[in-house]
Parts: structure tokens; C-alpha cells; sequence
């Protein structure tokens, strides 16, 4: 017994704790992939070139404002990625919530009719839009009340120093 329970001991993996910016970096990035590859797939579909080269959109005919407006759908996950390691903590947690709900229900509306690999795909940005929401929700708060600013001039000196 004693010699199975240093085996399991033996066989730990090292890990480290991935911050909650990475997390919704990776998780949005993720997300913009599902969205890429769906609307790729989507141009497979019989009659969706014939459509586009005659200038229809599942928004009307295209023009300026269409095209104008789809973009500014896609701006937002576009920029997320980048908005999730550089905005402040507290604006990031409340916009990544926000957002991330925004783009779960702009998926289930979207994927209602589509077939099947677009309700799988959908299915996939919900999931990970969900987390987005739960990981900037339950975003981990600093042990003690050191400001943000404090906390970081604090671990930059441990690490000159090689305590940390």
C-alpha cells in the first residue's frame, strides 16, 4: 500500500497557475477561430457563392451599411484577445462579461436552422463565450488590500532582489 502511494507521489506533473487574462486571451482567441472556420464551411453550402456574387446577405442586399455593420460585430471578439491582457483589472472583468453574454446570445439566435456543423461549431462559441462570462465573474481578488499597482512594484523588487 505504502509503496503504491509513492508511486502516485512520484508521478506528479509540475503545473503553474494560468492567470485569468491568459485564460480569456486563449478562450476568445478560440472563439474568433470557431467563428473563421464556421462562416468558411458556411461558403460550402449550395447556393451561398451563387448568393454572394448575386449581392444578397442573410441581412439584405449588400451594401455599405451591411458590410459596415457585420464588421462592427466582428470587431469586438477581434480586439478581445488583446483587450483581455491590456485593460485594466476592473474594466476588463466587466467587459469580458459583458461581451462574452452579448456573443453567447448572438450565437443561439444565429445558429437556430443551421446545419449541423454550424449548430456543433455555435454550440462550441456558447460554450466558450460562457466562460469567458464565468472566468471574468468569479476573477480572483489580491489576498490582501494592496492596490493592483502596489501588489506589482511589490513582486518586480522580489524578483530583483531573487527572493521571489
Amino acid at each position: 500500500m505504502m509503496e503504491m502511494m509513492d508511486k502516485k507521489n512520484a508521478m506528479a506533473f509540475e503545473d503553474i497557475k494560468v492567470h485569468v487574462r491568459f485564460k480569456l486571451f486563449a478562450l476568445w482567441s478560440s472563439v474568433m477561430f470557431f467563428y473563421i472556420y464556421g462562416d468558411y464551411f458556411q461558403l460550402h453550402e449550395p447556393g451561398t457563392l451563387q448568393e454572394m456574387i448575386a449581392g444578397k446577405t442573410p441581412f439584405g442586399a449588400v451594401s455599405q451599411g451591411v458590410l459596415l455593420g457585420m464588421a462592427a460585430v466582428m470587431i469586438i471578439p477581434s480586439l478581445m484577445p488583446f483587450l483581455s491582457l491590456v485593460l485594466p483589472t476592473r474594466v476588463n472583468r466587466w467587459v469580458n462579461i459583458a461581451f462574452g453574454a452579448v456573443y453567447t446570445v448572438i450565437m443561439i439566435l444565429a445558429i437556430r436552422g443551421g446545419w449541423h456543423y454550424y449548430v456543433l461549431f455555435g454550440l462550441i462559441e456558447i460554450t466558450l463565450t460562457l466562460l469567458i462570462v464565468w472566468y471574468a465573474w468569479t476573477w480572483p481578488k489580491l489576498p490582501n488590500p494592496l492596490n493592483r499597482a502596489a501588489h506589482v512594484d511589490r513582486k518586480f523588487t522580489e524578483l530583483l532582489r531573487g527572493s521571489g
